[in-house]
């Protein structure tokens, strides 16, 4: 009888899974309820729903985060190019304009440019990443807070509202973006060769050269759509509360989405990338900050838990660890057997 055999490319997937499928367990243990959906007015509501509502800011940046890094590099700057695409938008609406193409590709457009801005300092000029995106990290809260005159601006859109708390087939709009868009770049970098040139890029820039392959334009372009990302992710955050906090807007959350990449198995060394598993990653910090509310505990202690859990989940993926593990059970079975 022949053991079961998992592919190789379906083995990544086993620990960041399983790690989802426990956190949610204990959800469950303390609240029974958790697991319960209620269609209302043709939308689906549920806890489980609300994980996938509020996981969807990060899981769009995680994606554009997820190519960035799998070419070597990372961006600090999403936070604040999410500030600044709601900036964007909400002075767009204040300013009269009602049409919603307008607004929203005004957003994208600022995006886009923010994350032009780190590819050209990045791979043409030669700036190491994370100092480049640094620097937009800094001043693109300035810009931001030029743009909203450092003034919380608030609006009421129907039409942009819907970025954020609309619903699309029972399913908040926020998800429905976030499945979009991982069909798309899946679909991009897995049909297509532009995949193999972002993972050889990540793997050794040099050698890509030679073999023909655009490094700098690579590089160029998974900056600029980890900009449309985080402009997406603005967009959805400024509709959700309707306004546009250029201090608090993104703020922190190019960690959570580098964290999601990590849990999902990508190397920060560049190479190969799985955008699926950075999502799951992302459904993972959620996950756990539920849980973590759930459960009572004192949110001083919030941080720490977080920490030690997210640890245990990357401890859990290291091939160092399962190394380690395998060569210590290997020894104790050979000195059993001498022993015998």
């Amino acid at each position: 009888m022949q053991s079961l055999s998992i592919p190789p490319h379906l083995r990544r997937f086993i620990w960041p899974v399983l790690g989802l499928i426990f956190l949610l367990a204990v959800n469950l243990i303390i609240a029974p309820e958790f697991f319960q959906l209620e269609i209302k007015d043709g939308r689906i509501y549920g806890s489980l729903i609300d994980v996938l509502n509020r996981a969807a800011p990060v899981a769009l940046l995680a994606i554009g985060m997820t190519l960035v890094i799998a070419t070597g590099g990372v961006d600090l700057s999403v936070g604040s190019v999410m500030a600044i695409a709601g900036a964007v938008s909400a002075s767009l609406i204040v300013a009269g304009v009602d049409n919603m193409v307008l607004v929203v590709g005004a957003g994208l457009t600022a995006g886009v440019l923010a994350g032009l801005v780190n590819g050209f300092l990045v791979g043409y000029f030669g700036i190491q990443p994370i100092v480049a995106t640094l620097i937009l990290m800094v001043a693109g809260r300035g810009i931001a807070q030029l743009i909203n005159a450092g003034q919380i601006v608030t609006f009421s859109h129907e039409g942009f509202a819907y970025l954020g708390v609309g619903y699309f087939l029972g399913l908040p709009f926020p998800v429905v973006l976030v499945v979009v868009a991982f069909l798309l770049f899946q679909l991009l970098m897995r049909r297509t060769a532009l995949g193999l040139f972002v993972e050889s890029v990540g793997a050794n820039s040099g050698a890509s050269y030679y073999i023909g392959i655009n490094d700098k334009m690579i590089k160029l372009m998974v900056y600029a759509v980890s900009g449309l990302c985080a402009a997406l992710a603005g967009m959805i955050a400024a509709a959700d509360i309707g306004g546009s906090d250029a201090n608090n807007a993104g703020l922190w959350l190019e960690l959570d989405a580098i964290l999601a990449v990590v849990i999902g198995g990508a190397s920060l060394m560049g190479g190969r990338f799985s955008i699926a598993l950075s999502i799951i990653g992302a459904l993972i910090i959620q996950t756990l900050t539920i849980t973590i509310i759930l459960s009572g505990v004192p949110p001083k202690f919030n941080l720490m838990i977080k920490a030690a859990v997210i640890i245990a989940i990357l401890l859990l993926q290291s091939p160092q660890l399962h190394r380690q593990l395998s060569r210590f059970s290997f020894s104790r079975s050979r000195s059993s057997a001498a022993k015998g």
